[in-house]
């Protein structure tokens, strides 16, 4: 006897593996609203007098951030597990589109 395949979860699976593959699904998944920044995150320090906590990434489109203090718990996990590993780190951020407006 044959399995049927459940068509609940078939719209989510990924039939290819790789990066690549994964970036695809995922900016199929958010819509045309998201847009990806991909960097490196080059310095992480935690300062306690100074404002707590400090992270530097460098972005593949240009450009550098910096941010010291006001880094949740949650973002600095993150942020520490991509500095350890690889160092890569990639950001969905939704855009807002402005219009112009005529006067």
């Amino acid at each position: 006897m044959t399995k049927k395949k459940s068509s609940t979860n078939e719209e989510h699976q990924t039939h290819y593996s790789g990066s690549e593959a994964l970036e695809t699904a995922q900016a199929t998944q958010a819509g045309a609203d998201f847009e990806w920044h991909l960097g490196r995150v080059t310095r992480m320090g935690n300062f306690e007098i100074a404002g707590g906590r400090q992270v530097s990434i460098i972005w593949e489109e240009g450009g550098v951030s910096s941010q010291q203090g006001e880094i949740a718990d949650e973002q600095w996990e993150i942020f520490k597990l991509a500095f350890l590993s690889t160092g890569r780190i990639a950001v969905l951020q939704q855009f807002e589109i402005k219009q112009a407006t005529k006067r």
